[in-house]
């Protein structure tokens, strides 16, 4: 009993575990308050809610790609003067970015009243709202990150998805539920963490007096092209949104985001291994070690991919009883069971587009991850234009998103493959034989066999 505790603590500190359960933890409360808000709420005001969210996302995704990266790769294992210098540094660019956002809502405001779709009403008058009450818990969550604390980062993420998800599940029992309810809710939990770390005092928010010219631009110039890595699938995702919710209908956009929901779980271990993974590859190309780099990365998205797969057919063969479970029986007959089997098929090929980006900051090639950004988003534009043309349906919009993908993927192995010779296909074989030592060594740690 003492081996298996001590195998549970060290299993629990390891980094990508970490990572992985807190981000795990948190689609799962996601997916609770979601799931209530769509028993709870009409279709139309879920699209609305959804299409609001998608606006304040892209805003969040922009500060994020532009920082997040950044910070972690220019703060990670600095200390004294320097430590301070970053931190302060990025400090004053959030600061500047969510001025931006404050300064172009003047306008959007007034502009809103010529509109008559509520959700485009909604976004215009009030989409700087979240950028500004978020900012502290961004600036921490960038902070833990860089120190590999993502016990913290769990701690953040359950302060404000968490009081979300209760405030929701109080809200439905005393049968409250109303859009302007959830958008105040939204923004109440956000506050809740925002203010939490500031007491918690995980920001580093007096480092701002450190902030000097030279750092500030050295983070702008890498920040404004690594920017790239963290925007794509949101890019695509609000060009999807924008033309489903109004050419299509806001109904039709909570159908297509009720199958989408369920790509958490490929978006879990991909967002938990790139957190965990970035340092480790960063550490390797400081270092000079090139074929450590390479056979990380192929390592990273073979295992990942290889994962996958039983997931994939898993949900091919269960897709009506996880949308039953998920958004009631009434959504059974729609088209969002069909729509989570082309997604999730789609979704094999995003290992590799995920951490090639990823790799291209290591190397320190963002310029190229953010002109790729552009010609994914113009394939993906005409992808959806001929889909549309065709049949005008989201099953056109949903079978674009593989084209964009598979560009990227292309742009991106070209680079890598001259840093560092090698196969496409040796990602896989790699990711197959490694997943097959890794199920091994759990087996023989597990059961205590020599």
């Amino acid at each position: 009993m003492s081996n298996l505790f001590k195998k549970i603590i060290a299993i629990y500190k390891n980094v990508h575990f970490q990572s992985l359960f807190g981000n795990g933890v948190m689609a799962v409360i996601g997916l609770v308050s979601l799931g209530i808000l769509y028993r709870t709420l009409s279709l139309t005001d879920v699209g609305i809610y959804i299409f609001v969210l998608t606006i304040n996302g892209l805003m969040d995704t922009l500060r994020g790609g532009f920082l997040t990266i950044t910070f972690i790769k220019f703060y990670s294992g600095t200390v004294g003067k320097r430590a301070e210098e970053v931190a302060g540094a990025a400090w004053f660019l959030g600061l500047a970015i969510t001025a931006l956002a404050v300064v172009i809502n003047i306008p959007t405001y007034f502009l809103a009243n010529y509109f008559t779709d509520a959700s485009a009403v909604i976004s215009l008058k009030y989409f700087s709202i979240i950028p500004v009450i978020t900012l502290p818990s961004f600036m921490a969550n960038c902070v833990v990150q860089s120190y590999k604390r993502f016990d913290r980062l769990l701690v953040l993420r359950v302060l404000n998805q968490g009081s979300f998800a209760v405030a929701v599940l109080v809200l439905a029992l005393l049968h409250k539920v109303t859009l302007n309810s959830v958008l105040l809710t939204f923004v109440g939990s956000n506050l809740l963490s925002s203010v939490c770390v500031l007491i918690f005092r995980w920001t580093k928010v007096l480092s701002i007096k450190y902030a000097n010219k030279e750092t500030i631009l050295e983070l702008f110039h890498f920040g404004k092209y690594a920017m790239g890595t963290n925007i794509s699938s949101s890019l695509f995702g609000l060009t999807s949104t924008f033309i489903v919710n109004f050419l299509i209908g806001p109904a039709a956009l909570a159908t297509c985001n009720l199958s989408s929901k369920f790509l958490q779980i490929i978006e879990i271990p991909l967002l938990s291994f790139a957190a965990s993974g970035m340092p480790i590859l960063s550490a390797q190309y400081n270092n000079g070690e090139k074929p450590e780099l390479m056979y990380t990365l192929k390592k990273l998205v073979g295992m990942l991919s290889v994962a996958l797969v039983p997931i994939a057919v898993f949900v091919l063969i269960f897709a009506e009883p996880l949308i039953h479970v998920m958004g009631g029986k009434e959504y059974v007959s729609t088209e969002a069971p069909n729509l989570l089997r082309i997604m999730i098929v789609c979704s094999l090929l995003w290992p590799a587009d995920r951490f090639f980006a990823l790799a291209l900051d290591v190397i320190h090639l963002p310029k190229i991850n953010f002109y790729k950004i552009w010609v994914m988003l113009i394939v993906n534009v005409i992808a959806i234009a001929i889909g549309l043309a065709l049949y005008k349906s989201v099953y056109s919009i949903t079978v674009a998103m593989v084209f964009p993908t598979i560009v990227a993927i292309v742009m991106a192995y070209r680079p890598l493959n001259n840093f560092s010779k090698f196969s496409f296909w040796s990602v896989y074989v790699i990711g197959y034989k490694e997943s097959l030592l890794f199920i091994k060594e759990f087996s023989r740690s597990l059961f205590n066999k020599a």
